[in-house]
């Protein structure tokens, strides 16, 4: 396993476990000035993406990462990282989900700068 094959399961295992046992504790993990656009709509700013991530309409959700990839990006100490899996909330039925972040290395800190979210759902 690469070096960044092993951030970027590191990076998901840590991320999705704060996320399914405390939604607002994940804003550390984005930058200041992070980009989300999460099922078409798009936040700037930590604030602004704790507001959406806490107010999601559910109180319980578990994650089931199915496949982590990963690729660095050239001249940086930075990374794309694509999640696929599956998450349950409250008492839904399971649904596909994937999810694309970018981190970067910043003051020796790895920070979210970008992150876009979509379920799986097949509408047509």
């Amino acid at each position: 396993m690469t070096s960044a094959e092993q951030l970027a399961q590191q990076f998901t295992q840590f991320y999705y476990n704060s996320f399914d046992n405390d939604r607002s504790s994940v804003i550390n993990i984005y930058h200041p000035q992070a980009a989300m656009t999460f099922e078409g709509q798009k936040f700037e700013g930590q604030a602004a993406i704790q507001g959406k991530l806490t107010g999601l309409p559910f109180k319980t959700v578990k994650h089931v990462v199915t496949t982590v990839d990963v690729q660095p990006i050239p001249g940086q100490e930075a990374y794309i990282v694509l999640v696929l899996g599956q998450l349950k909330t409250d008492d839904d039925p399971p649904h596909g989900f994937s999810e694309v972040f970018t981190i970067f290395n910043v003051n020796g800190q790895h920070v979210v700068v970008n992150d876009v979210f979509r379920l799986a759902l097949h509408n047509g």
